[in-house]
């Protein structure tokens, strides 16, 4: 961060990157009157048909438009402009008319009937766009509107979804009490309190949420977004203490280089979610800390500016940052140190199985829980100048394996300055649809998908095969990390199980394992470092020996310095 107190100049920064976005949410909008998909917001259905249905996200830009037309933010050409509105009744119109007959929507396939994704995400979209524009819609859309907003929340409200994701929980429950507000009925209402129930059960005392196996930081910060908007219309002390500890979590992800979370979290995201740290920075000063870095960050183009995403998920950015910046708090109060820029401290999350720690002239992450994943930057620059996401071997016969993935069997020890982790290899899943395989799920989900049970729990099964599931891979490892006074030394152990062959190897560098739709984009940062590429020799003994160890070096100052190998009977090369 370049100060200690707020720069109101840089509140621009929000509504610039999301007007910018506008007229690309206008060209992916099918905007001739006379069409049959008149309001459809996914071109990829409409125009290039590339698709067989309409995915019903892309109706999210909804709330973008409304609120470019409903307030005059700066450059603002759209602010009350009769033909916004005229595009904003007609999307509202094509949503309703994408509803399934349970009140869910699908996403990404046909009869997937998803729950906070997309129906969640949509219910609090039209519900806020409701709000701008309420008064200006037609008779006849307002009650065809209000009765598929009923028929939604009501959805939300009476099913969940198999696998874990606490914001999407969040992301439930707000929708829900936002559609209560405006219909007033009792049966949201009481769905609302069971969804929280549930959602309170996900959430951890050492500040971070359910996200499958373990905490990520980037859907955190959606979470504190959700729950924060929710509390414009809800309060519970329950919910703000869950908001006061995530703030606090987050805060130790936002690293010294402007970058935030990353491949130390569950679903590996980079992501950052302003509007809830908006939302607070008024009384909290940790969170207006975190606010006023990640906002500077968004103007040197860190993070993930709506410009690098999809079209799927450039629309969560826009009413994200719109928000925001109506929101923005000016505080004129000194903003509280984050942790990079205190004295030296350690700090371990054994529940996370997480730790951060700030020496005398270095700032460390690590998760170990995801195999001792490591970055590490200078604190005088705040140059990041060792990234390590782990080891990744090609087997002969197995495929591609690493260390990197959530596991609850891996061996940790944590003792002051020393790091260790051991365990398995998991295989890596990379799977994709062929045109065969894509007509036989089509056929499936259309034959079988009608029944909300039936979707349910092929949607759990597809989530246990793209993104839960890894098998263990005969190859173990261990990992030790040790901080010294000037450097940090890191040594990595491979073990060969009879009958496995390596054909590659690349140690360190940045790399996303999980299956995540909202994540891998490119930071800049990945340019300051590389990783090692195991050599022919390493593989020759890696291959024979059946074991090698790696042993690095790296300075605070310069980062990898020195890097060698053996086995365990030669001397070190």
């Amino acid at each position: 961060m370049k100060g200690k107190y707020r720069d109101p100049s840089r509140r621009g920064i929000y509504s610039d990157l999301a007007i910018r976005q506008i007229p690309r949410l206008l060209s992916v909008t099918d905007r001739e009157e006379f069409s049959p998909t008149y309001g459809c917001m996914d071109r990829e259905y409409w125009l290039c048909r590339s698709t067989d249905f309409p995915s019903s996200i892309a109706q999210f830009g909804i709330q973008s438009l409304a609120l470019v037309y409903a307030h005059p933010f700066s450059n603002n050409p759209y602010h009350r402009h009769p033909k916004i509105l005229k595009i904003v009744l007609a999307a509202m119109d094509y949503w309703i008319k994408i509803q399934k007959n349970d009140g869910s929507f699908d996403e990404f396939y046909p009869n997937e009937r998803g729950w906070a994704g997309p129906t969640g995400f949509l219910v609090y979209a039209m519900a806020r766009a409701y709000r701008e524009v309420a008064p200006l819609m037609p008779g006849d859309l307002r009650d065809r509107f209000l009765k598929s907003l009923s028929k939604a929340g009501r959805f939300l409200a009476r099913y969940d979804e198999p696998g874990v994701l606490a914001n999407h929980h969040a992301m439930a429950i707000l929708p829900i009490y936002e559609a209560y507000d405006i219909l007033g009925e009792r049966q949201l209402l009481e769905g609302f309190h069971d969804r929280l129930n549930d959602f309170l059960g996900y959430t951890n005392e050492e500040g971070w949420c359910l996200e499958y196996d373990g905490p990520d930081l980037g859907y955190l910060s959606a979470t504190v977004s959700f729950l924060e908007k929710l509390g414009r219309l809800y309060k519970d002390d329950r919910l703000e203490d869950v908001i006061l500890r995530a703030v606090e979590f987050c805060s130790y992800f936002v690293y010294p280089n402007g970058f935030f979370a990353g491949t130390v979290s569950s679903r590996q995201t980079v992501h950052f979610y302003p509007h809830g740290f908006e939302m607070r920075a008024g009384s909290d000063p940790l969170a207006a800390a975190v606010a006023e870095a990640m906002l500077a960050s968004l103007g040197e183009g860190k993070l993930v500016p709506p410009e690098i995403q999809e079209d799927r998920y450039f629309k969560y950015r826009i009413p994200e940052f719109l928000e925001a910046y109506l929101d923005y708090a000016p505080v004129e109060k000194s903003l509280e140190p984050l942790p990079y820029e205190r004295p030296p401290f350690q700090k371990y999350w054994p529940g996370a199985i997480m730790a951060a720690r700030r020496g005398d002239n270095y700032y460390a992450v690590t998760s170990l829980g995801k195999g001792g994943v490591l970055k590490l930057f200078r604190s005088d620059t705040g140059r990041l100048i060792f990234n390590d996401c782990g080891l990744r071997l090609l087997l002969k016969k197995g495929g591609e394996v690493t260390t990197g993935w959530m596991d609850p069997d891996y061996k940790t020890e944590v003792n002051d300055n020393v790091l260790e982790i051991s365990g398995h290899l998991h295989k890596v899943v990379h799977k994709v649809f062929t045109p065969l395989k894509m007509i036989l799920f089509r056929l499936f989900m259309l034959t079988f998908g009608w029944h909300t049970g039936m979707a349910y729990n092929i949607k759990g099964w597809i989530r246990k095969l793209l993104m839960l599931r890894s098998g263990i891979a005969p190859v173990q490892f261990t990992r030790k990390i040790i901080f010294e006074k000037d450097s940090c030394l890191m040594t990595d152990t491979i073990r060969l199980e009879p009958g496995v062959e390596v054909l590659k190897g690349t140690l360190g560098d940045e790399f996303s394992p999980r299956y995540v739709p909202q994540s891998r984009y490119f930071q800049s940062q990945e340019l300051d470092v590389e990783g090692y590429d195991l050599t022919a020799e390493d593989l020759e003994r890696l291959n024979h020996r059946r074991s090698l160890l790696i042993t690095r070096t790296i300075s605070y100052s310069e980062g990898l310095m020195d890097c060698r190998s053996r086995d365990d009977t030669s001397s070190a090369n």
